[in-house]
């Protein structure tokens, strides 16, 4: 099974420290900090490839 990639979001809460987002594919939910870094690992992957 390939892992979802959560070309979608939307934000489900947020306070002062924090603003979580769910996927709208998948529905997992996770901070927003651990969605910008899984996008920039996969920018890495990506330029490896290449």
């Amino acid at each position: 099974m390939e892992q979802c990639k959560h070309p979608r979001v939307q934000i489900v809460s947020r306070d002062e420290d924090a603003e979580f987002v769910e996927c709208q594919e998948c529905g997992e939910i996770f901070e927003s900090s651990e969605f910008k870094d899984m996008s920039i690992e996969e920018t890495k992957l990506r330029a490896e490839e290449a």
